[in-house]
């Protein structure tokens, strides 16, 4: 228990105050965020320290890291926010591994900016599309606004959602508009902004076109 307390202890990024309960309560926020695409979440544990570089991912993309990833789960982290810090605390709270292969990642953590449509993330099969890499992503902002609009499962008519104008973001938004054409295959995104937290399925339509 002492080693375990002075190990903590050297750690810059914490983990859950009360690991059994704080996650049953924000695996429920995340759980309802996927389940309600588009709507904002605010994870209000746990906070990083505030300190560049390895405040990057934020409040509530760390505590989604630290509900959904464990043992079994495989981990990438982009080059953007990739840190021996980051990874001594995922391994210790969670025991995930980590690897340098999108493609075999459950997860990937990654920014706006480090977003290529290029990398290979796993899409899951026909038949087993839960195998896909879900992605959590540091976007510039988090709004119910702006043109580009949600549909589709647990969305009454329409819901608008606004992460940015960066050119990586209207990327992210391109990809998501994709997973259209191969569902059920295709990638869910949980997207980050400080404590702030929107997801969206594979399963929900997304028109990224711009107003003129």
């Amino acid at each position: 228990m002492t080693v375990k307390t002075e190990m903590t202890k050297d750690l810059v990024w914490p983990g859950l105050a009360d690991p059994a309960h704080d996650s049953q309560r924000l695996f429920r926020q995340i759980l309802g965020a996927m389940s309600e695409p588009g709507t904002l979440t605010t994870l209000a544990l746990p906070a990083p320290p505030q300190a560049a570089p390895s405040d990057a991912l934020g409040a509530a993309l760390w505590g989604a890291v630290l509900t959904l990833c464990d043992l079994e789960t495989r981990v990438w982290i982009a080059a953007d926010l990739d840190s021996p810090a980051l990874r001594q605390a995922l391994t210790f709270h969670t025991g995930a591994r980590i690897t340098d292969d999108p493609v075999s990642a459950d997860f990937a953590l990654l920014t706006h900016e480090s977003f290529d449509p290029q990398t290979p993330f796993a899409l899951g099969s026909d038949t087993y599309p839960d195998r896909a890499t879900t992605l959590l992503v540091v976007v510039e902002r988090l709004a119910n606004a702006g043109p580009s609009m949600l549909s589709g499962p647990g969305i009454e008519t329409t819901r608008a959602l606004d992460i940015g104008d960066s050119p990586g973001c209207r990327a992210l938004k391109d990809r998501l508009a994709a997973n259209r054409a191969s569902f059920p295959r295709g990638l869910d995104m949980i997207f980050g902004c400080g404590a702030q937290l929107a997801a969206v399925p594979r399963s929900t339509r997304v028109d990224s076109r711009e107003v003129n």
